[in-house]
Order: C-alpha cells, then structure tokens, then sequence
C-alpha cells in the first residue's frame, strides 16, 4: 500500500512509519521541514504540490496537532485547537479533490473526549461529554472542546469515496527516547514515581506494537468506521499504574506528589495537571468487537517488555 501520513515526525508517526515500512508498504510523510526523500512539505493549512501524493494513496492517516504536553495558556489551547481543526480541513479538502481519493482516512482523535471518571470504563458508546465536566476543574473543558471540533472537522468533510474513523488514541507507551514511557521511567529513577494526589485517577494507555498492530487491522477492515478506541483493555489506577513501571525498572519506592506538588511540577515542566490528575478510564470496544487480538493487553508485562527494550 501507499501510505499518507500527515505530522508523521512525531512519536507516533516514528512507530507507525518504521511497522508499516517493515511491512514492505510505502509511506510519505507531509511535515514542515522535510528532511528525508520519503518526506513533503507541507504547512497544514494550504493545499499544494503535497496533495498529488493523496490521489491515488491506499491510505492517509493524518496525525497532524500541536503537542498537548505544554501549559495550558490561551494561546497554547488556540494553537491546539487551530493546529487539529484546519490540518484535518485541509486533508478532508485534498481528499475531496483528488480524482482517485484514498479508500480510507484515519484521524487521530483523543481518549480525552471522554468523561473524567472513577467508575466503569468508557467505549465508543458511553462517555462523550457534551457539555462541561461536573466533577472536574473548569479549564479541562478546554481540552474536551477542542476533541470535540477535532472530530467535527473530519466527520463534516465531503469525502463521500473514503471511508473515515476517528483513532481516540490513549497514551502511547514506548521505548523511544523522550516519549510519554521514557519520561515516566526517568521520573522513577529518580524517587519521584509514586501516586498523584492519591493515585486513584485511571491511566488509559496502548503499548506502541499494539498501537500499530490496530493501525493496520483498520486500514484493511472495510467494515468499521467512525470512533475507535486505541486503548488496551485494562486501564489501571495511577498508584497501579507507577508501581508497575518501579518494578520493571528496579525501583522500591516511589515518592507520593499531593495535589499542590503536581501543580507545582506540572509548571516547572511547562506542561498542564491535566495531564496528570484527569481520570481517563477508556476501553476498545469497537477493536474487541471487530476481532482485534492484543498482544500487550495488562500493563505490568507491558511496561517489563517496554524496559527491556530501552536503549541502556
């Protein structure tokens, strides 16, 4: 197959462009400074000599968005929010003018779009907020907004030839430097990976070969479209969730963080509490019900493979 991949440079696209190259399919990445063959340029908003490479493609998967580990300014969440809805309205308008459009779009969504809860976990069926969030602060609706729009954009596309799901992607764990899993394992190493304000908040997470693993399934299932979960199916507790990655790593203790000390860190690492305190609780339903088998379904074996597989 000839892949897409629009904002393939970051650490998904890394995962997703080295499996399917693997596999022997060809994969063009669209990024703003293009510096190998196998990548375009592109500025996410204009329509331009990079949208010769869609007509014709088997696949696109747009993984286009400003990264979320940041602190969330106004500026930051309109740079969020712009980054996602005008890069997912220039692919629908690419893929609307192309004479051979590719048979399948997959956008990259967020599990964020679910409610924050301590309860049962959410599937594509139950969940989606639709208004703010009772029982969590008020600037977490930013994030829920913008997920909402995010989706909007692709499902308004007139696209009619292509078949579309929305990947509400989980935190993607792998062992590639400076990624979600490196960092957390850093933060371990150092004493600081025990529970945020209690630890009770469920963390939802995929492991990066299941992650494309279910990239593929869905590149080939004609039968599925609209919302999909990337999520393996069992979240788990933070305090879980930490321990797990302390007993990979070799680490006996974690230092517990209350609430003020998370905000306190999340500022000095420029990034948002969000991040940390939301109770993301999110299951695939719709990958379980169309087949889809995990091979990292329970986080402790995951996070033990994940170690053995980071650079020493």
């Amino acid at each position: 197959m000839r892949i897409v991949i629009p904002g393939g440079t970051g650490q998904i696209g890394r995962i997703l462009d080295r499996a399917l190259t693997a596999e022997g399919h060809e994969v063009l990445v669209l990024t703003r400074r293009p510096r190998r063959d196998q990548e375009l340029h592109w500025d996410g908003r204009s329509l331009g000599r990079w949208t010769a490479a869609l007509d014709g493609a088997d696949a696109v998967v747009n993984l286009a968005g400003r990264s979320i580990d940041c602190r969330y300014t106004e500026q930051n969440l309109r740079d969020m929010r712009e980054s996602r809805v005008h890069s997912t309205r220039t692919v629908g308008r690419a893929i609307a003018g192309a004479r051979r459009p590719p048979r399948v779009w997959l956008q990259m969504s967020t599990a964020t779009i679910y409610r924050h809860t301590f309860g049962t976990p959410h599937d594509e069926a139950t969940g989606v907020i639709g208004g703010g969030e009772p029982d969590a602060p008020r600037s977490w609706d930013h994030s829920v907004r913008i997920a909402r729009d995010w989706e909007r954009e692709q499902s308004d596309a007139a696209t009619p030839r292509t078949r579309r799901i929305a990947l509400r992607c989980a935190a993607v764990m792998s062992p590639d430097a400076g990624g979600t899993f490196d960092r957390l394992v850093r933060l371990a190493r150092t004493g600081l990976g025990g529970p945020v304000d209690g630890g009770a908040q469920y963390v939802s997470w995929i492991h990066d070969h299941d992650l494309a693993r279910a990239v593929r399934f869905l590149l080939d299932r004609e039968d599925v479209t609209g919302p999909v979960n990337l999520a393996a199916p069992a979240p788990l507790q933070q305090r879980a969730f930490m321990q797990a990655i302390r007993r990979a790593r070799g680490v006996p203790v974690g230092l517990p963080a209350t609430r003020w000390m998370a905000r306190a860190g999340a500022f000095a690492l420029r990034s948002d509490t969000e991040l940390l305190l939301k109770s993301r609780a999110v299951v695939p339903g719709r990958l379980l019900a169309a087949g889809f088998g995990f091979e990292h379904p329970h986080w402790p074996a995951a996070a033990a493979d994940l170690v053995r597989r980071m650079r020493p």
